[in-house]
C-alpha cells in the first residue's frame, strides 16, 4: 500500500477544501493506504514567509513530502489561482521533491470560472517539482460541499460520482508508483 500525504492549502480552519481532501483521503485509507495530512495553515507563518527551512515544523513538513509515495494537493482557488499559502510552501520544496510521485490536485471555488485553474496555475508548478504522474484533478464548487453539518461532505450525487471517478484514477496511479532514490534527503537533513 502507498503512503499518501494530503497538503491542504486553505487558510480557513473551517475549510471546504480540507473537507473535500479529507473525504478523498478517508476513502483511500479505507483501501489500506497510509494517509497523513498537513494543514499548511498550522505551520508557523513567520517561518513560511521567511523560507526558514531550519524551523522544526517546516523541516518536518518538507521531509513528509519527500518521504511520501504520493500526494493530494488541495487548495481553494482565489483570483484564478491556487492559494498563496500553498505557493509559499511549494516554494520551500527542493526542485525534485515530487520526483516519482503520483499527485492528485483538488480545488474548490465559488464559480465555474475557476474550473481551469488546476491546469493553468497548479499543474505547471507540480511538474516543475518533478511529479511523475499528475492525475486529472477535480474542481468542486463551494456550494457542493457541506463541511459543517456532519452529514455527507458532497451534497450532490453528480459531484459525489465525479469525485469518486477522480479518486479511482488516482488509485490506479498509485499502483504505478515506484520507489525512487530520494536525492533530496541530503537537502532536508542539512536544513533540519
Amino acid at each position: 500500500m502507498a503512503s499518501i500525504l494530503i497538503l491542504t492549502g486553505s487558510p480557513s480552519a473551517r475549510s471546504r477544501t480540507s473537507a473535500l481532501a479529507l473525504h478523498v483521503g478517508d476513502e483511500l485509507a479505507a483501501d489500506g493506504h497510509d494517509v497523513q495530512v498537513i494543514h499548511l495553515r498550522e505551520l508557523p507563518a513567520g517561518a513560511l514567509l521567511s523560507a526558514d527551512t531550519t524551523d522544526p515544523d517546516i523541516a518536518h513538513a518538507v521531509r513528509a513530502v519527500i518521504g511520501a509515495d504520493s500526494l493530494i494537493v488541495a487548495t481553494p482557488i482565489y483570483k484564478a489561482s491556487y492559494s498563496g499559502l500553498l505557493k509559499v510552501f511549494l516554494d520551500l520544496l527542493p526542485q525534485s521533491a515530487l520526483q516519482g510521485k503520483a499527485v492528485l490536485p483538488l480545488a474548490t471555488g465559488g464559480t465555474v470560472a475557476h474550473l481551469l485553474a488546476i491546469d493553468y496555475s497548479l499543474r505547471p508548478v507540480l511538474v516543475s517539482l518533478g511529479a511523475r504522474h499528475i492525475t486529472t484533478g477535480r474542481f468542486v464548487l463551494d456550494t457542493d460541499i457541506d463541511h459543517l453539518s456532519g452529514g455527507p461532505v458532497l451534497v450532490a450525487d453528480a459531484t459525489r460520482q465525479c469525485v469518486a471517478r477522480t479518486a479511482e484514477a488516482f488509485r490506479a496511479a498509485l499502483g504505478d508508483v515506484v520507489q525512487v532514490p530520494r536525492q533530496t534527503a541530503a537537502y532536508v537533513a542539512a536544513s533540519a
